[in-house]
């Protein structure tokens, strides 16, 4: 791969002479602009807003253009002379947990070489110190005409350089976030953690560009004059969310088919319920409430409600129901049994007990009745 930099990095007091390749490529598919008419290339030329001649690329040259609209030259000695420690030198300036450098700030990525056979011993230090301490390097480096901040970490075997942006480079998320407050529920928490899982890791070399690959194949098509038919696309619902609980199981069911889980429709029910439990009712078990309204002789109106199955029982009679309890209290008190007493003797003492202790309350009270009357005659003589 060809270097697009050379220098060194400065670790403390040790140099290693590198050489900067870019890690990443562009595979996008560039277009170019026509005329509609004819088909002809449309290009830009560089023309002097003063004498309108086009200028060729040996005679442009930079400047800074002030608030009033003057132009201020700048040459290329003018920023070679500038104190730049950093003009051919990564210069580490720390060592920091990987978890400290936030995702925005990730830019451009580049492998960092070692340049020559006197660099390979402090380059693989420095790469196996990496390695050991589980930390990234923040760095500076100039590169472009501009000096700008940088990540190194190891890549196999390999230290890699992601440039960064600056801290003041990143915008607040301001105004970003959802204006109204809303409440997520623990149920829809737990689907999508399920959705989640279900659609599981991913092998990140198998991913690729689809639309890429597309444009391609119509390039391809017009090229050899063949007819382009467009493209079915699925109906996405037009992003609209009705029912969240709803979308989510629909996501996880259709997450689990996509990756070849097809089992029975009963047994993902079922994982779904234990995620967000439905309350099921059998029709074999169900109850139904029926209500019934009538009007009374004085005119008010009055509901009753109770609950009908589907097997339904004759209706007793009200002489059937005394003749089963009058036949219950004659069992209980002559029968040849039973889990009370031992018998129909037991029975006939109770009920002689209870006869005896009723006349001796009588006989009390009417030998109390005489006494009272024959005090009231001596009180009278």
């Amino acid at each position: 791969m060809r270097s697009i930099w050379n220098g060194a990095i400065s670790f403390g007091l040790v140099s290693i002479p590198i050489k900067l390749v870019n890690a990443t490529e562009n595979h996008s598919i560039h277009f170019r602009q026509i005329h509609l008419s004819d088909g002809g290339r449309i290009r830009y030329r560089k023309v002097c807003e003063l004498d309108e001649e086009e200028i060729e690329a040996g005679e442009i040259g930079k400047a800074y253009e002030d608030a009033d609209g003057t132009m201020i030259p700048i040459t290329d000695e003018d920023l070679a002379q500038l104190p730049l420690p950093t003009a051919k030198t990564i210069e580490i300036v720390a060592f920091v947990p990987s978890d400290r450098i936030d995702p925005l700030q990730m830019d451009a990525a580049y492998y960092l070489s070692a340049n020559g056979v006197p660099a390979a011993k402090p380059y693989t230090l420095l790469r196996e110190a990496l390695k050991r301490s589980n930390k990234v390097a923040v760095a500076k480096y100039a590169l472009r005409g501009r000096e700008r901040l940088g990540m190194l970490r190891v890549v196999d075997d390999v230290i890699a350089m992601h440039g960064l942006l600056w801290p003041d480079e990143i915008r607040a998320p301001e105004g970003v976030a959802p204006d109204s407050d809303v409440t997520v529920r623990d149920a829809e928490l737990d689907l999508a953690d399920a959705l989640m899982d279900t659609l599981g890791e991913v092998d990140m070399d198998s991913l690729h560009d689809d639309y890429r690959e597309a444009v391609e194949e119509l390039i391809t098509a017009k090229a050899s004059g063949e007819s382009v038919r467009p493209a079915e696309t699925e109906d996405a619902g037009g992003g609209k969310v009705i029912d969240l609980i709803a979308a989510l199981e629909n996501s996880v069911q259709a997450a689990r088919k996509s990756r070849g889980e097809q089992g029975d429709e009963d047994e993902d029910e079922g994982d779904i319920a234990d995620v967000h439990p439905i309350k099921k009712t059998s029709g074999t078990t169900a109850k139904k409430t029926k209500k019934t309204t009538h009007r009374t002789p004085t005119g008010k109106t009055v509901t009753r409600s109770g609950s009908s199955t589907t097997k339904k029982s004759a209706p007793k009679s009200t002489g059937a129901k005394k003749s089963t309890s009058t036949a219950k209290k004659s069992a209980g008190s002559g029968g040849s049994g039973g889990s009370r007493g031992s018998g129909g003797s037991g029975g006939s003492r109770t009920t002689a007990k209870k006869t005896a202790a009723k006349k001796q309350t009588s006989s009390s009270g009417d030998t109390a009745a005489k006494k009272t009357a024959s005090s009231r005659k001596r009180a009278s003589a």
